[in-house]
């Protein structure tokens, strides 16, 4: 990808999730100055627009993508957007466009709209498939929720951001999957919480070299000095972002969870040649933050 395409894209079906997902693309688009892309996709496409000179021909209704355009432009005077729609099926424009943009944007119970998919599905087949992050935001997100509560009467745009929180597995440190964490972190200024979580082998009778119950202090060290040695590079290249490491036993689903509660964002990682695992469904559809999938070797 060059960087003249570099983008932020949103899915547009003109659902309430794919409108609150274009907002947050908008804030995210800001951030990084980058150009923000909105695209519909499916049947009865509507001309091509650049903003603020939306074009419309005379006697037809404003498209979803209008409505989503205008309003983007208005909140965000300074923010170049892009609209466009193809006739393509959701699922495959979208893996597309995610192959061109630095980040795909996505309602995650949205697209309703398109025949034959169910709620979230295509958001899901998206983030199982793209080659490049996906974020996925529920409906109802905020611009307040990204940032910390406020009570002395400062406003909400002037609080700081809540943490950006990596789940990482020390078996596939990706630097791809840690680069966004800390990047995304940055053009916050906002800290970096990483969370690695891991499990004993199921025991079966003894069986030499397999740990006992009574061996995983010692494990536990040993995977918070794998850890903090796999993020001493990363602390270099990023000297201002405040990072802290938690090192935990337990299922990566249920700790990201709660994690997820006192955090901005939520990323994770997923190797390209899979598909979402278990844990990731269980944060894309229960985190209470948006949930960035970053796919990696």
């Amino acid at each position: 990808m060059t960087i003249g395409t570099r983008t932020i894209t949103v899915g547009i079906d003109g659902s309430r999730a794919s409108l609150d997902a274009a907002d947050w693309a908008a804030r995210e688009a800001g951030r990084r100055r980058l150009p923000l892309r909105l695209l519909h996709a499916g049947p009865n496409p509507v001309v091509p627009a650049r903003i603020p000179d939306v074009d419309v021909p005379a006697g037809r209704t404003r498209s979803a993508l209008d409505r989503a355009a205008i309003q983007l432009s208005y909140a965000h005077p300074a923010l170049d957007i892009i609209a466009r729609t193809t006739d393509t099926p959701a699922v495959p424009a979208l893996l597309a466009e995610a192959a061109e943009a630095e980040t795909l944007v996505l309602g995650s119970r949205g697209f309703t709209g398109f025949a034959g998919f169910l709620i979230g599905s295509v958001a899901l087949a998206v983030a199982a498939g793209a080659e490049h992050p996906v974020v996925l935001v529920r409906a109802g997100e905020l611009p307040e929720d990204e940032r910390m509560p406020t009570v002395d009467g400062t406003p909400p745009s002037a609080a700081p951001y809540l943490p950006v929180v990596l789940g990482l597995d020390l078996d596939h440190p990706a630097d791809d999957l840690i680069r966004y964490a800390f990047d995304t972190a940055a053009v916050r200024s906002a800290p970096l919480h990483v969370v690695h979580t891991w499990t004993l082998p199921p025991l079966r009778g003894f069986a030499p070299g397999v740990p006992l119950p009574g061996d995983t202090a010692e494990r536990e060290d040993g995977k918070r000095n794998v850890l903090t040695s796999t993020l001493q590079s990363w602390r270099h290249k990023f000297p201002e972002t405040p990072v802290s490491e938690q090192v935990v036993y337990g299922h990566p689903g249920h700790h990201l969870l709660k994690a997820s509660t006192r955090a901005g964002l939520l990323v994770i990682g997923r190797r390209s040649d899979e598909g979402l695992g278990r844990a990731a469904h269980s944060l894309i559809h229960h985190a209470t933050c948006p949930v960035a999938v970053v796919p990696h070797n």
